[in-house]
């Protein structure tokens, strides 16, 4: 559905004035499955519509914005579908972004390892220290891979910088031991 976001998005900004946004968009993307919201917004600020891609957001293309399109997402069912028919193994990015109440979040994850959901991120640069702990303790008790991750974008624009993220706290079993020794759900981690 990101082709479909992006060109809604576009024609929202055309009808605030701002054109060619679906044009400028794709003058930074490689694969145009991928194309997202920072896509658009490098465009705006690159034509001097906002100075910063944070502008641009909140402005026009964050949650309750004038151009905000929400994404269509597949159910989880589909997506961990996908990616075990692909041979990946699934992680739950960013967990702690999720505006999930204690008992959603629960909900969420008995769903998600009874679909055969395999780890959590547990470090990411969207998380606090308390996050952290929180998912180090969740991935402990469900049995569930650890994974880390910048989400970093570009210098101008994300949170953190490569290689600048603390390291997983111990005794999680890393995924990518799990992709390393080729090991396959349901096989528990062992702790390290």
């Amino acid at each position: 559905g990101r082709v479909d976001r992006a060109q809604a998005m576009a024609r929202k900004l055309a009808a605030l004035g701002i054109s060619g946004a679906w044009e400028g968009a794709l003058r930074y993307v490689s694969n145009m499955e991928l194309i997202s919201r920072a896509h658009v917004a490098r465009y705006l600020v690159d034509a001097g519509v906002c100075r910063t891609v944070s502008e641009v957001f909140s402005r026009y293309l964050g949650e309750g914005m004038p151009a905000f399109v929400p994404h269509r997402w597949a159910s989880l069912q589909e997506v961990l579908a996908w990616i075990h028919d692909a041979g990946g193994l699934a992680v739950v990015a960013h967990p702690a972004r999720y505006d999930f109440s204690p008992a959603q979040e629960q909900a969420f994850f008995d769903a998600f390892a009874d679909l055969g959901g395999q780890a959590v991120e547990v470090v990411t640069s969207a998380h606090s220290a308390q996050d952290m702990l929180h998912y180090s303790q969740l991935a402990r008790q469900r049995g569930l891979y650890a994974s880390c991750g910048s989400d970093f974008h570009s210098p101008e624009e994300s949170r953190c910088n490569l290689g600048e993220l603390p390291a997983l706290p111990a005794g999680l079993v890393p995924v990518w031991q799990a992709l390393t020794a080729r090991i396959r759900w349901p096989h528990a981690p062992a702790s390290s």
